[in-house]
C-alpha cells in the first residue's frame, strides 16, 4: 500500500465543513419540528371515532412511509415548478423532509397514545375535565414521555437523511465534502473527515436525548 494520507487540504476547508454540519442540524431540527406537529395531528386522526379521519390518516402514513425520501425531494424541487409552484432548494428539502418525518412521527405518537392508561383518562373525566384539558394535562405529557426514545431515533435518522440535500445543491456537509473532493482529489481523507463529523454529531445528539430521558424518569419518580 503506497497511499500517503494528507489531511492538510481538507483541514484548510474546515470552516466549510463546519458550516455544512451546522446547516444539516438546522434542517433536521426544523423538519422534525414541523413533522412532529403534522404527525401529532395524524396520530390523533388515526384514533378518531370518525372512520373517514382514520382512513385519511392511514392513507397519509402509508403513502409517505413507502416513498423514498429522495423521490419526494426531487418531485418537490423539479416537479412542482411544472405545476406553477417554485420553491427554493432549502425550502423544497425542508418540506420534503417534514412530510417524510410526519408519517414516522405519526406512528411514534400513535404508539404513545396507546400507552396512556385508560384509567387516567377516566379519572380526568370523573373530576369534570373537558376533553381538551384531558389531552393537555394527562394524555400529551404521558405520550411525549413514552415516545421520547423513538422520537430521538427518528431525529438522528432525519439528521443523517440531510445528506440527500446535496442532490439539489443544498450546502450541507455532504455537498461541501463532494466539492472539496473534486478540488483536492483526496477521496479517502475527505470522506473520513465527513464520516467522523456525522458520527460525532449523532453521538452528541444521543447523549442529549439520553439526558432528557433520565430527567423525565426522575421527574416521574
Amino acid at each position: 500500500m503506497n497511499y500517503h494520507f494528507n489531511f492538510a487540504p481538507i483541514l484548510e476547508q474546515w470552516p466549510l465543513l463546519l458550516s455544512g454540519i451546522g446547516l444539516g442540524l438546522l434542517l433536521a431540527l426544523v423538519s422534525i419540528a414541523i413533522g412532529s406537529v403534522l404527525g401529532l395531528v395524524v396520530a390523533f386522526a388515526s384514533r378518531a371515532p370518525s372512520r373517514w379521519l382514520r382512513s385519511l390518516a392511514f392513507t397519509w402514513i402509508s403513502i409517505l412511509r413507502n416513498l423514498p425520501i429522495l423521490v419526494i425531494v426531487l418531485f418537490l424541487f423539479f416537479g412542482m415548478p411544472q405545476l406553477g409552484l417554485s420553491l427554493d432548494k432549502i425550502t423544497s428539502f425542508v418540506v420534503a423532509l417534514s412530510l417524510y418525518a410526519s408519517a414516522y412521527m405519526a406512528e411514534v405518537f400513535r404508539g404513545g397514545l396507546l400507552s396512556v392508561p385508560q384509567g387516567l383518562v377516566e379519572a380526568g373525566q370523573a373530576i369534570g375535565l373537558t376533553s381538551l384539558r384531558i389531552k393537555r394535562y394527562i394524555v400529551l405529557p404521558i405520550m411525549f414521555r413514552n415516545a421520547l426514545p423513538a422520537f430521538g431515533n427518528n431525529f438522528i435518522s432525519l439528521f443523517k437523511d440531510t445528506s440527500l440535500a446535496a442532490t439539489i445543491a443544498v450546502p450541507e456537509l455532504t455537498f461541501y465534502a463532494r466539492k472539496i473532493n473534486s478540488e483536492t482529489f483526496r477521496v479517502i481523507e475527505v470522506w473520513l473527515v465527513a464520516s467522523l463529523l456525522y458520527i460525532v454529531c449523532c453521538y452528541a445528539i444521543t447523549l442529549v436525548l439520553r439526558a432528557m430521558e433520565k430527567r423525565l424518569v426522575l421527574e416521574k419518580a
